[in-house]
Formats: structure tokens, C-alpha cells, sequence
């Protein structure tokens, strides 16, 4: 079995063609999509010529459309979209912006943009200013301007307010304070330098440094080996005895 297959269209295919093409698609596509829809059918001339009065209805309609498609886009060039979501005291969102939301804003301000004709380029789930582009064909496209607001007033902005606000409040006290300390803080003393000496302080007199214990102390009293004081006068010591050897 071919992988391709010829069909003509009996009706309009997005991204494929127009009633009274023919095209080739993959044998699947055809077999799974288009045939059992009766959206293409297998190609003849009898076939084409009876479907040449419809063709020209549709290439009429497309015509008018890509008029429409201008027309749009030349409203949704530079537009500023306000979006309003819950989110933290961070400005985090709860949920993402999709192509749902963006589609339905628009919707609502009268431009009918499909959700797939919306390419968003990046996440937007914080409160800030985003670039939407809207693509409604290979060369209409416009750029739009996302603004997500916050449902209530964030902390971070209404710390932001009051020290706005407290800067020139508080700055006029500030300078009052500085000049009022200048007019009363006193002359410096002359240099210690300068004075006679006679009003120099007198160096407080060093102390005394303790003798030496040496010099203070009793001389130490002898000792016998047991650790008690010999108190036996001098006249009760025996004399040495003399040696043998040297006597005789």
C-alpha cells in the first residue's frame, strides 16, 4: 500500500485547502480523517467540474475574510490588554495566563481572535507586562501589550507608597536636628600642649615595688630530717671524735 494518496476535497480543510483541490495526503490521514467525514473523495474530472461552482463560493469567502483578517489586525496593533488576577503578597498568580484568557479579553472588547491565533512566549504568572503576539495568518500578525494586575493592593507596593511619601517629611526634621547639634556643640579646648605647667595634672607616684623577700625574710632555722627544729644550744653538741688512725 502507497504511503501517499490523491484526494479532491469536497469541502474546506484548514492547513490543507479548499473545496475543489487536489491534494496529497498521507494513506492514514485520508483513510482515518477525511474520508469517513466525506470531507475528500477520489479525484475525477466529472468530479471537479461539479464542484467548480462551490470552489468559487469558497475562494469568495476566503477572500472576504482575508479582508477581515487586515482589518484586525490593524486594531490589535500596539493594544493594551488589562488583565485582573488573585495572586500572593509576592504578585505570584494562582495560575497562569493562557490563550483562553487572552482570547476571551479580546473577544470582549469586540476583536474575534481564536485561541490558536495567540502565541505566548513565555510564562506569565507574576504581575507584570507581557508581549502577546496574534498570528492569524503566515504574514498577518500583531503584537499586543498584557498588563496583569493584581485582584487587591500588594503589600510590596504599599511599603513602596509610604516610604515615597516619608522621604520629604522626613527630611526637614533631619536637617533641623543637624544644624541645631552644630550651633550647640561646644569650642574645642586648647592643646594640653599650650599650658603652663603648673596647671599640668601630676603623673599619679608609682607604688613601691615589695622588697625582696630575701632581704625581708628571717633565715631559714635548721631542719632535721624529720621536718622538726633543732633547739638544742650549742654547749650540749658532743665534739667530733677523732679518727684511729690518725692518733696512733
Amino acid at each position: 500500500m502507497p504511503k501517499n494518496i490523491k484526494l479532491l476535497l469536497t469541502e474546506n480543510v484548514e492547513a490543507l485547502g479548499i473545496v475543489g483541490d487536489v491534494v496529497n495526503v498521507r494513506t492514514g490521514f485520508a483513510r482515518n480523517f477525511l474520508l469517513p467525514r466525506n470531507m475528500a473523495t477520489q479525484p475525477s474530472e466529472e468530479k471537479i467540474q461539479a464542484l467548480a461552482a462551490k470552489r468559487a463560493d469558497a475562494q469568495r469567502l476566503l477572500a472576504e475574510q482575508r479582508r477581515e483578517r487586515e482589518s484586525l489586525i490593524g486594531k490589535l496593533q500596539n493594544i493594551e490588554l488589562t488583565l485582573i488576577r488573585s495572586c500572593n503578597d509576592q504578585g505570584v498568580l494562582y495560575g497562569s495566563i493562557t490563550q483562553q484568557d487572552v482570547s476571551a479579553a479580546l473577544n470582549e472588547l469586540g476583536h474575534a481572535v481564536k485561541p490558536r491565533d495567540v502565541r505566548i512566549t513565555q510564562v506569565m504568572k507574576r504581575v507584570d507586562k507581557y508581549e502577546v503576539h496574534i498570528k492569524l495568518d503566515s504574514d498577518l500578525d500583531a503584537t499586543i501589550r498584557v498588563i496583569v494586575q493584581a485582584d487587591r493592593k500588594l503589600e510590596t507596593d504599599r511599603h513602596e507608597h509610604e516610604d515615597r511619601h516619608a522621604q520629604p517629611q522626613g527630611a526637614a526634621p533631619a536637617d533641623a536636628a543637624e544644624g541645631a547639634e552644630a550651633h550647640a556643640k561646644p569650642e574645642a579646648p586648647a592643646k594640653t600642649a599650650d599650658a603652663p605647667e603648673g596647671e599640668k595634672k601630676a603623673k599619679a607616684p608609682k607604688k613601691d615595688k615589695p622588697a625582696k623577700a630575701a632581704a625581708t625574710e628571717a633565715p631559714a632555722e635548721k631542719k632535721t630530717g624529720w621536718g622538726k627544729v633543732v633547739d638544742k644550744p650549742v654547749d650540749l653538741i658532743p665534739p667530733p671524735r677523732a679518727r684511729r688512725g690518725r692518733d696512733r
